[in-house]
C-alpha cells in the first residue's frame, strides 16, 4: 500500500495540464480585457469609413460633397 501511495505523490503527469488551463485562461482574459478597450474606438472608425464612402458615392454620381457650396439650397 506504500508503494502506491509513493508512486500516486511522486506523480507529476497532471501538472503541465494545469499549466496550460492557467495559461489559455489568462490569454483569453487579456484578449477580452483588449476588446473591450478597443471595441468603442473601432466603430467610431467604422462610421467614419461609412460615412467617407457614402460621400465618395455621392461625388461619383455628379454630386457634391456633404457641406460644400453646391450642396446648399438657396431660397
Amino acid at each position: 500500500m506504500q508503494h502506491v501511495t509513493r508512486h500516486f505523490l511522486d506523480d507529476d503527469s497532471g501538472a503541465v495540464t494545469v499549466d496550460w488551463v492557467v495559461l489559455t485562461a489568462a490569454i483569453v482574459g487579456m484578449a477580452i480585457a483588449v476588446v473591450t478597450a478597443i471595441s468603442p474606438s473601432l466603430s467610431q472608425l467604422g462610421q467614419r469609413i461609412a460615412d467617407t464612402e457614402v460621400t465618395i458615392d455621392r461625388i461619383l454620381d455628379g454630386g457634391s460633397a456633404p457641406g460644400s457650396e453646391e450642396d446648399e439650397e438657396t431660397p
